[in-house]
């Protein structure tokens, strides 16, 4: 029987994420980070390059780029935000964490998440399983943000009370999004109409943070709104439209010198 119940407990373990039986919700994941010779964000600030120290992931983020400090500041003190830059500058990340602070402050009832279904290279129709598994790859970048600032059995409890939401644009048409923080992700997916339509589900008490990079569209060329829109709303007193630069990349430097030759 003990040993029946080790291999259920396993099995738990692996579905649910192996923090979960050691950490509560409410207290600091921690991760080793190693020092051998590899790039690490943490930088070697105290000099301890040859040992291995902990990783903490708050609940609360602090920026790591003036960029980042920019957008946060604006994600405060707007209810739209347009948030712009190239790959690894942290712009869905940092509206989710938002989204979840807001959430777990009060502040929001619940949370939407939208990312367009674009194929780029290859075909959804072939992918098995019915339209919620067709889905699910092109809404997994949120799945994966959403497990590092909650547990998974949290993120799960969330979604099936209906306080946090991820559905692909389409469904998006007709609603209205009041009390919410809704993320709009890879916006430069969208067309110009499909844009319109996204920014005017703003409802009441609500807040909204658009993120995408323009240069990086898997449209026709011309098709993609995101610039335009963006474009459009410099001069509107009431919307942020933060623009993040390679400075602002937060991944392996690699990705900045990457995308300064592609």
């Amino acid at each position: 029987m003990e040993a029946l119940m080790t291999k259920r407990a396993l099995k738990r373990m692996a579905r649910e994420g192996a923090y979960e039986t050691t950490y509560d919700d409410a207290k600091v994941r921690r991760l080793p980070v190693d020092h051998r010779g590899g790039w690490s964000p943490l930088g070697d600030d105290d000099g301890a390059r040859g040992e291995s120290r902990d990783q903490s992931y708050l609940k609360t983020i602090k920026p790591k780029s003036p960029g980042q400090a920019q957008l946060m500041e604006a994600i405060d003190e707007k209810n739209l935000v347009m948030a712009l830059g190239p790959a690894g500058t942290g712009k869905t990340y940092i509206a989710i964490s938002k989204a979840v602070e807001a959430l777990e402050a009060g502040r929001v009832s619940r949370i939407v998440l939208s990312r367009p279904a674009v194929e780029a290279g290859e075909s959804i129709g072939y992918l098995p399983g019915d339209m919620e598994d067709k889905l699910a790859p092109y809404l997994r970048p949120l799945y994966d943000a959403l497990t590092d600032r909650l547990s998974v059995k949290r993120m799960r409890a969330l979604m099936a009370e209906g306080a946090i939401e991820i559905a692909p644009v389409g469904f998006m048409r007709g609603r209205t999004l009041n009390n919410a923080f809704v993320v709009i992700d890879e916006a430069q997916n969208c067309t110009y109409m499909q844009l319109k339509m996204l920014l005017t589900r703003l409802g009441w008490h609500s807040t909204m943070v658009v993120t995408g990079d323009p240069n990086q569209s898997d449209l026709l060329p011309g098709i993609s709104g995101l610039a335009d829109v963006a474009a459009r709303f410099e001069d509107v007193a009431n919307i942020a439209v933060v623009r993040l630069a390679d400075r602002d990349i937060v991944r392996h430097p690699l990705v900045a010198e990457m995308l300064g030759v592609l």
